[in-house]
């Protein structure tokens, strides 16, 4: 009932439990997401080379964990690029830690691939021998290349979203030289959350003294638990005030939260709660339930 991480560590445990947890129940297409950085840095703030580079170094970290629960884990960067720069940063990793190894699903995938398998039958067992795909550092651009991969050479193994902020890329698709919205309903649905930590400030006016009431809370889910609304104490705990099997939409966490602290004074249909609600109250992606092929996302 509560969660308060004392360090990354602890952090990445619980999500690599997680992770283990849903691997051995069945589950192929799961998601973690949780501040790989301070919350002034993220992937869309700050330097992007920051978030990178953290993110990439816990990747790592986490790969170096599920081999050691006897897992052969695969990371997965965007592009060549970006796979020879990490390869780089972490070359005496993946050289000594054995079941570890970096690649990518940018466009030159394919060529990537034969050219791997080319030099013999060893190296395409190699590939053969992966237990689980990590893909990190992608963005909304790259996500069809990313689609590809998964559906052409990971197939029905494990494979694991990490940090992408699928939340802000969502936003993306459908809109001029992004893609489609289909690449959510058909794919992306598919992924079930099971380590989840998003973290949210408000703020509320009110007409007495202090007049500004900040507070924050989070969205919280760890498989095979159920989703939670958390409050944020002083202390920095973070309490439990709802629960359920369904994943709450960003507008719900927030009324969660006003509610628990009785901030929720407006009349049920009055115009004060109409203009701070406003008529929009859920994203496209929380919304159309009628074309996504999987509910995963939800539970």
């Amino acid at each position: 009932m509560t969660y308060r991480p004392e360090s990354f560590e602890v952090l990445l445990e619980d999500a690599c439990a997680s992770v283990m947890s849903a691997i051995e129940n069945g589950e192929t297409r799961l998601e973690v997401e949780f501040p790989p950085l301070p919350s002034s840095v993220s992937g869309y703030k700050g330097s992007s080379d920051d978030f990178i580079d953290a993110n990439a170094r816990l990747a790592v970290t986490a790969a170096k964990k599920l081999v050691q629960n006897g897992k052969r884990v695969r990371l997965l960067f965007p592009d060549a690029a970006e796979y020879e720069r990490s390869r780089s940063m972490f070359e005496y990793t993946t050289d000594t830690e054995q079941g570890l190894s970096l690649g990518y699903t940018g466009q030159g995938f394919l060529k990537g691939f034969q050219q791997l398998i080319g030099n013999g039958d060893a190296r395409d067992q190699e590939m053969d021998a992966v237990d689980v795909f990590i893909v990190l550092n992608h963005s909304t651009i790259e996500l069809p290349s990313m689609r590809r991969y998964v559906e052409e050479i990971v197939k029905d193994r494990p494979v694991v979203l990490w940090n992408l902020e699928l939340e802000t890329l969502r936003s993306d698709l459908g809109l001029f030289g992004f893609p489609s919205k289909d690449l959510h309903y058909e794919f992306l649905s598919q992924f079930k959350a099971v380590f989840f930590l998003r973290l949210r400030d408000y703020s509320k006016s009110i007409a007495t003294a202090p007049f500004l009431i900040n507070y924050s809370g989070a969205l919280f889910r760890e498989y095979p638990g159920p989703w939670q609304v958390m409050f944020r104490q002083d202390s920095g705990r973070y309490v439990c005030i709802a629960e359920d099997r369904v994943r709450y939409t960003l507008f719900d966490v927030k009324e969660e939260l006003m509610q628990s602290l009785g901030l929720d004074t407006e009349d049920e249909g009055s115009p004060m709660q109409f203009l701070r609600r406003g008529y929009k109250r859920s994203t496209w992606w929380e919304e159309d339930l009628e074309n996504e092929k999987s509910r995963n996302w939800r539970s």
